[in-house]
């Protein structure tokens, strides 16, 4: 007896994704079920990254249809798909860049640079392309984080070359200037500085670029609301009730300007000693998770005052990159796997496919 389609298609639905928490069925990502007698074979397209979930999907599939009655040889075709997602309404896209995630903090010292260029890592290490900005002028922490030294190239004299480091394509203020010289601009300089180094770089096909933004809710994060094209923004605060109350007033900020909330990620959430292995909370407990009751927001995870975070992004070599194996990375990756399914979940960016209206004389 052959199988049907509907068969497949039933068995495919009482499969669950183990990040998107739906079926291959309803999320559409079962593509091109072909039946040959007791043999399928089929597509199974994941909106975000998943170089580390691909063999456990695959298997999850071939086994569940392995086992309907009458099966025979069964093939499942894995992969990611990353496409452009819907911005603020009147901000068109980046040429190369699909989605631009913003990582902001409402005061500074949260640890916002070490997430960005760790979610950064995270999300290419999932097979992703991927761009990190360093937009904090006053004071860019990339270029030590990453290790890099160079001065970025520019071939024809008007754009620069996106430096490269662990598989990122980065860019920052700190590459052009003098690691001792400060930056003394008014605002109107630095967001201009900030739409160069984004607009004036040869980015290349990038799936996610990763703003690290500088704290607080001034000109520069402003500038990102009204004309960076933003799909989403991730908050970082610690548990304390000081950090807290300014990841607050960072939330309210994108709130105000329409751009979504990804979640929360908690640094310092909790210390364990080194030498004892009794574990404290230096900066309380909860904050995080309460803030995302709070405002109904998604709580992305949580990282431990640990010393080898600290001692490996200074180094220039950041934990994702240092110890991708490690408890600290597989957070992360944690992390930037929930941000890529709360991007793949926002609705598609269709503005490339509406045809330009040009009105002539006739």
């Amino acid at each position: 007896m052959s199988l049907s389609e509907l068969q497949v298609q039933t068995a495919l639905k009482e499969i669950t994704d183990p990040n998107t928490g739906k079926d291959y069925v309803s999320s559409r990502s079962a593509k091109n079920i072909k039946i040959d007698g007791g043999n399928i074979s089929l597509d199974v397209e994941l909106g975000y990254p998943a170089k580390s979930q691909i063999d456990g999907i695959r298997k999850a599939v071939i086994d569940k249809l392995k086992a309907l009655p009458g099966a025979g040889n069964v093939s499942a075709n894995v992969y990611s798909r990353i496409v452009s997602h819907s911005v603020q309404r009147g901000v068109k896209l980046i040429p190369n860049v699909k989605n631009i995630i913003a990582v902001a903090s409402g005061k500074g010292g949260v640890g916002k640079s070490t997430t960005a260029v760790n979610l950064a890592l995270a999300l290419a290490a999932e097979g992703a392309s991927v761009g990190l900005l360093d937009a904090d002028i006053y004071g860019p922490s990339q270029p030590q984080m990453l290790g890099i030294v160079d001065k970025p190239e520019s071939r024809d004299g008007k754009t620069l070359e996106p430096m490269e480091a662990y598989g990122l394509q980065a860019m920052s203020i700190g590459f052009l200037i003098d690691p001792e010289t400060p930056m003394v601009w008014r605002g109107p300089m630095v967001t201009q500085a900030l739409q160069q180094l984004l607009g004036d770089t040869q980015w290349r096909d990038v799936d996610y670029l990763v703003i690290d933004l500088p704290p607080g809710t001034g000109d520069i994060q402003l500038t990102l609301a009204q004309q960076v094209p933003v799909t989403g923004a991730v908050i970082v605060t610690t548990p304390q009730d000081i950090a807290l109350l300014d990841a607050r007033k960072g939330l309210k900020m994108f709130e105000k300007v329409g751009i979504p909330i990804l979640g929360i990620v908690e640094n310092m959430s909790i210390h364990i000693c080194s030498k004892c292995g009794h574990e404290e909370h230096i900066f309380g407990s909860g904050g995080g998770e309460r803030m995302c009751q709070d405002y109904d927001v998604e709580f992305l995870g949580a990282l431990p005052l640990d010393i080898a975070i600290r001692e490996q992004t200074d180094s220039g070599k950041p934990t994702v990159a240092a110890d991708p194996d490690g408890r600290i990375a597989e957070i992360y990756r944690g992390i930037a796997r929930r941000v890529a399914v709360k991007i793949a979940d926002k609705a598609k960016d269709m503005t490339a496919k509406f045809p330009n209206i040009v009105i002539q004389n006739t």
